[in-house]
């Protein structure tokens, strides 16, 4: 009987750096051992897999897209390499697979159908904003995307702010990075000014930038988010 492949969650970059700047060599073990790949983006993927192990041979790599045009029934045939033995790897476009990231369906399939999962060690911008936040690591909670309407956002905004002082618990969230600037105007419009908001941008890059103030403070501070990837954190006291 042929043991099966595995399905390994390979961690990439979070912008524009070295991948062994921040991934640990045995990312790099596990990338030149597979041709088979899961991922958002083909471009950008091979492009990754090309600087992390730069002697692979391009021609032999086997790309699987899950972007939004990926067919659902086509996606769910992705893992049937396993079933022959060959290990396949699921790549996100930036960070950890599976984690805000459309990767979740694959490892949901991957358990049903009795594939063994691998996390492998790399950047998260949730966790590591949350760790620099000096907020409740004990307590939070990850929020994805706030809605894009103005009012809707800011009704919401309130509602995290009740649900933090509630729970005790810190409320992450994220915003696409041209909407940042106003995402900023909206959380210092809208939050209690003694309530806590901290703002990480550019995680492990040169760029990077952490800081949490009071909603009070912030209101004195002027800052450039545009396009710049940015993790939000808000906790009332």
């Amino acid at each position: 009987m042929i043991q099966k492949g595995k399905l390994y969650l390979i961690p990439t970059t979070l912008g524009d750096n070295e991948p062994l700047e921040v991934l640990p060599l045995s990312v790099k073990k596990v990338v030149e051992s597979l041709n088979h790949f899961i991922v958002e983006n083909q471009k950008t993927a091979r492009r990754f897999i090309k600087r992390i192990t730069p002697n692979k041979s391009q021609p032999s790599l086997e790309l699987k897209s899950i972007d939004k045009y990926a067919d659902a029934l086509e996606v769910t045939k992705y893992l049937d390499v396993c079933d022959q033995g060959i290990s396949i790897g699921l790549l996100s476009e930036a960070g950890v697979p599976a984690i805000a990231d459309p990767g979740a369906e694959v490892v949901k399939l991957a358990h049903e159908k009795n594939i063994q999962v691998v996390p492998l060690v790399g950047p998260s911008s949730i966790l590591l904003a949350m760790m620099a936040s000096g907020m409740n690591g004990q307590n939070f909670a990850f929020n994805g995307y706030l809605p894009i309407d103005r009012a809707d956002r800011k009704k919401v905004i309130k509602q995290l702010e009740r649900l933090s002082l509630d729970k005790n618990q810190s409320q992450i969230f994220i915003e696409t990075p041209y909407r940042n600037e106003k995402m900023f105007v909206d959380l210092k419009a809208t939050l209690t000014p003694s309530t806590y908001l901290s703002i990480a941008c550019d995680i492990t890059l040169p760029t990077e930038y952490i800081k949490t103030l009071s909603v009070e403070k912030w209101k004195k501070e002027h800052l450039d988010l545009q396009k710049r990837p940015t993790i939000f954190i808000i906790h009332k006291v």
